[in-house]
């Protein structure tokens, strides 16, 4: 008969000691494999149950050169219907009213066949008919990459905050429009493809349109990209988001979670934007305008190359369901600080403000339109600008300024 652990005589303790040693301590060891093995399990079943949501039946699927794959899907089938707002949700094919001065030309109409402004490498392989919408299929490595499906897509800051809740420091180079109520904006954005210095680093150019303050605020947001810990490469990307909760719960970039809905079907959020600017050379720009159908249900309205591409419904906000309290443009980076020193991850271009036209990057042809609907150029504006031997701006005009850097440097140790 077995004898419990430490009740022999003490020559036998050492046999024993042994004996529960080498067979209870290992039966532990294989307890937790199996708790790992079974969390491994759990992972996999979110990531299939997260990607089944977000990539919704394509009606035709079209493969890009740069390996994104293009699902056309079903405008009525879209993932913005899975908010519970949106349920009985009328999609509007354009908004019931345009700001003051304002009208589109026919060939930019939302059913016109003629070319974007800008080019995505996928339209080399096809586009999406009528009555569908262009979303870059997520695979099982984007989300992956995001730690867990419920990670994907979101952000944990708000852009005023210098570190996030992980600790990573965020660098910023914006111009701000603050003072009054806001119900829209304009910006033509510089196209560049910037360099990061590490996969858990991004380059971003973009505006926000925020109603709040820090504790509590709504924004829409919308630019370009680089960002190889959300896409799995290094180029540059289209992106929108919005949240009506300070990024705490609510919100995502593109259409990885409900929400925006998208009217266009040539344009796809995520996937590459070509071609970019060379320095000294060529300079691309795609132009942004957000505005408020104020006549209609108040929905804000995003037109990217001169096309009515989607909206933000108001009823998915609370601040921002009347109007805006802040604009801003500009770039933001992070910086991870590998070895203690300043992220090398440059901004638009890489290239310091002063060195000017051809070469450091810019937004021009800024406007908003004000609590009284007149569209204009910014005149409340300041810098937000965290670090300017990193990252600078130089306002040229009203409506114009460049921006950006190298990072690290002499002066950016």
């Amino acid at each position: 008969m077995a004898l419990p652990c430490g009740s022999e005589m003490r020559w036998l303790r050492v046999v024993k000691m042994t004996f529960c040693l080498f067979f209870i301590i290992p039966m532990s060891s294989v307890g937790n494999r199996n708790t790992n093995t079974i969390f491994s399990k759990k992972q996999k079943l979110e990531i299939q149950q997260q990607l089944k949501r977000l990539n919704k039946p394509a009606l035709k699927s079209i493969e890009s050169p740069d390996g994104d794959i293009i699902d056309c899907v079903d405008i009525n089938k879209q993932p913005a219907f899975d908010h519970p707002l949106l349920k009985n949700h009328t999609i509007q094919m354009r908004p019931s009213s345009y700001p003051k001065g304002f009208s589109p030309d026919e060939s930019n109409d939302v059913s016109s066949n003629s070319e974007p402004k800008f080019s995505q490498p996928w339209h080399l392989n096809g586009r999406c008919p009528e009555g569908t919408i262009p979303i870059r299929r997520t695979k099982e490595e984007d989300l992956l990459r995001a730690g867990s499906a419920a990670n994907y897509g979101r952000k944990k800051h708000h852009f005023i905050l210098s570190t996030d809740n992980a600790g990573i420091i965020h660098e910023h180079a914006v111009l701000v429009e603050d003072g009054d109520k806001y119900y829209g904006m304009l910006a033509n954005m510089n196209v560049w493809n910037p360099k990061t210095m590490d996969s858990n680093e991004f380059s971003i150019s973009q505006f926000w349109m925020t109603a709040g303050d820090s504790a509590d605020f709504d924004t829409i947001e919308a630019g370009i990209t680089v960002d190889d810990n959300l896409y799995g490469d290094y180029q540059t990307r289209l992106f929108t988001y919005w949240t009506d909760d300070g990024y705490k719960r609510t919100g995502c970039r593109n259409l990885d979670c409900p929400g925006f809905v998208q009217v266009n079907n040539q344009i796809a959020t995520g996937a590459t934007v070509t071609p970019y600017s060379s320095y000294g050379g060529d300079q691309r720009t795609l132009e942004f305008y957000v505005y408020k159908d104020i006549d209609g249900n108040g929905d804000w309205w995003l037109r990217i190359a001169e096309r009515d591409f989607g909206y933000w419904p108001s009823s998915l906000f609370s601040l921002l369901s009347n109007s805006a309290s802040s604009v801003q443009w500009g770039g933001e980076v992070t910086n991870i600080m590998l070895g203690d020193k300043h992220t090398t991850t440059q901004m638009g271009s890489g290239h310091f403000p002063e060195e000017g036209p051809g070469k450091a990057s810019f937004f021009n042809t800024l406007n908003v339109i004000d609590g009284k609907t007149v569209q204009r150029p910014p005149w409340n504006s300041h810098t937000v600008i965290t670090n300017p031997n990193c990252y600078n701006l130089i306002v040229n005009s009203e409506d114009f300024f460049y921006y950006g850097g190298p990072g690290r440097n002499p002066n950016c140790p």
